[in-house]
């Protein structure tokens, strides 16, 4: 099992930054990736960004050129989040994908509020 706890999330005007933060525990040693994931209200959940423990990183069209992806997928993996905008506004989601796929586990997210 993996437990995974997002923070960082809150209220940023547009233009604003914020960092959110992902603590993996548990069987982390069977994590090879971790993903952040959104969910605005009336929308399916989107992937945002993903780290790969190979260093393989991965974007989502929306958020490239102004979101950062970093950190340890067995530790702690970062989404550093710049020039946001309104349509940001969603709970953002971690989550962490075991070796072959076989098995993955999400956080209860973080809510980020961008106000125009």
């Amino acid at each position: 099992q993996v437990q995974l706890v997002e923070s960082g999330g809150g209220l940023v005007q547009a233009g604003g930054s914020l960092r959110l933060s992902c603590s993996a525990s548990g069987s982390t040693a069977n994590i090879n990736s971790v993903g952040w994931h959104r969910q605005a209200p009336g929308k399916q959940r989107e992937l945002v960004a993903a780290i790969g423990r190979d260093g393989i990183i991965v974007y989502g069209d929306s958020v490239k050129g102004r979101f950062t992806i970093s950190g340890d997928s067995a530790k702690t993996v970062y989404l550093q989040m710049t020039s946001l905008k309104p349509e940001d506004t969603a709970v953002y989601y971690c989550r962490a994908v075991t070796y072959g796929g076989t098995s993955d586990y999400w956080g209860r997210g973080t809510q980020v509020t961008v106000s125009s």
